[in-house]
């Protein structure tokens, strides 16, 4: 037998594991064609061959059978149908009708013996059941090789042929139950892939759309306010809402252009990076952050996934302020590189802190970036007041 897997903590694979193997389920069609054929040879080999009482094995016609012996011959046979269904029923059908042969002397239903002895080995997947049959097999070629008066290296020759088809079966069940395991474990890893793909878009979008949407609310609220008494502050600040919402659609329409396999990689565009980040504190200071940048070049090398999970932190961070603290807000933002990891530091003084404590989308999203470059992150409140947020990016090997 295969051994089980050791348990996966992914439900899905858990459940597949532990259901029965897709041949003992029903699933596999019977091969009719096959199984006839093997009735019509088991019941000729016993009509026409016969082998009894230490005689060599020799053709008889079908006058010479005795008629009770039609009977058993057939019922040995065509017990074969259920094979792949029921095998050690059939096992058993099959071993009685060799008792009646040998007690009556009408010959011997070896064919069917040895076939029902092979389904056993194939199709049962029952330990217990397995060592009955193999005992209770081994145990009539010992009796029939007595009640023959054969020889004791005819006794070994019969035991080992027992054991040889018992065991082809075996093997036949354990190299498919090994295959079908295989099958059903990539279509876990498959589903494991997709789900973590799902959350890396899910994180990606959450990102473009809280970002995007809180900077039009609050520049499109501030219009509002003083739309009557400074017309061109609203217009700046409506402008300022065209540009987020163009900046919105376009980070979106580069992630659906990644979800279509067919589109052109020329429609691509790059992924922000730490360059981009004086831009973003630039566009959250229009927004009315007050914002301050002290960030180290980014070094030469630096991996691609490093550099836009770095950025995604920093606009997350300075997102919650916006979304949290609100315009007003003194945000420091602080990125130190050196040979071994990326420092991001993001506090600010405004109000909301314990809000912003709870588990959000948005710190979520930022710590499993952290995470799945091996960093850490801590997010919080800060002893004087306000909000901190603090990751760590492993560079080089660490990463």
């Amino acid at each position: 037998m295969v051994a089980p897997h050791e348990a996966d903590p992914e439900p899905l694979l858990q459940t597949e594991l532990r259901a029965p193997a897709a041949p003992y389920s029903g699933q596999m069609p019977p091969r009719r064609s096959a199984d006839a054929a093997l009735v019509g040879a088991s019941f000729l080999a016993s009509v026409l061959v016969f082998a009894r009482n230490g005689q060599d094995s020799a053709f008889r016609t079908f006058g010479d059978v005795p008629l009770p012996a039609y009977l058993v011959f057939a019922v040995a046979a065509v017990a074969l149908l259920g094979r792949r269904r029921q095998p050690v029923a059939v096992f058993a059908v099959v071993l009685a009708c060799a008792a009646l042969s040998i007690t009556f002397d009408f010959g011997h239903v070896g064919v069917a013996t040895l076939v029902s002895l092979y389904s056993v080995g194939r199709y049962s997947p029952g330990r217990v059941a397995n060592g009955l049959v193999v005992a209770s097999a081994l145990g009539f070629a010992m009796v029939d090789a007595l009640t023959a008066d054969a020889t004791v290296a005819d006794a070994v020759g019969g035991a080992l042929v027992t054991v040889l088809v018992w065991s082809a079966g075996l093997v036949v069940r354990q190299r498919a139950e090994r295959a079908a395991l295989l099958v059903r474990e990539q279509a876990a890893q498959e589903s494991r892939v997709l789900a973590e793909e799902r959350t890396r878009i899910a994180r990606e979008l959450h990102d473009v759309v809280a970002h995007g949407v809180s900077l039009m609310t609050v520049q499109a609220g501030a219009a509002k306010t003083v739309a009557r008494v400074d017309p061109e502050g609203a217009v700046q600040a409506m402008a300022a809402v065209e540009q987020a919402g163009r900046q919105a659609l376009g980070e979106l329409r580069h992630l659906l252009q990644v979800l279509r396999p067919d589109s052109a990689d020329g429609e691509l565009g790059p992924q922000p990076g730490l360059a981009d980040v004086p831009r973003l504190v630039s566009q959250l200071g229009e927004a009315g952050l007050h914002v301050s940048l002290d960030a180290d070049p980014a070094p030469p090398g630096l991996p691609g996934r490093v550099d836009l999970f770095a950025f995604r932190i920093v606009q997350e961070a300075l997102t919650n302020a916006l979304k949290h603290a609100g315009p007003g807000t003194s945000v420091a933002v602080g990125i130190r590189v050196d040979h071994r990891a990326m420092t991001i530091d993001v506090a600010d003084d405004g109000p909301g802190s314990q809000v912003r404590a709870g588990s959000g989308h948005g710190l979520v999203g930022m710590r499993e970036r952290t995470q799945l470059l091996g960093g850490s992150l801590q997010a919080g409140p800060r002893s004087g007041g306000g909000f901190q947020v603090l990751a760590v990016l492993p560079l080089g090997d660490g990463a």
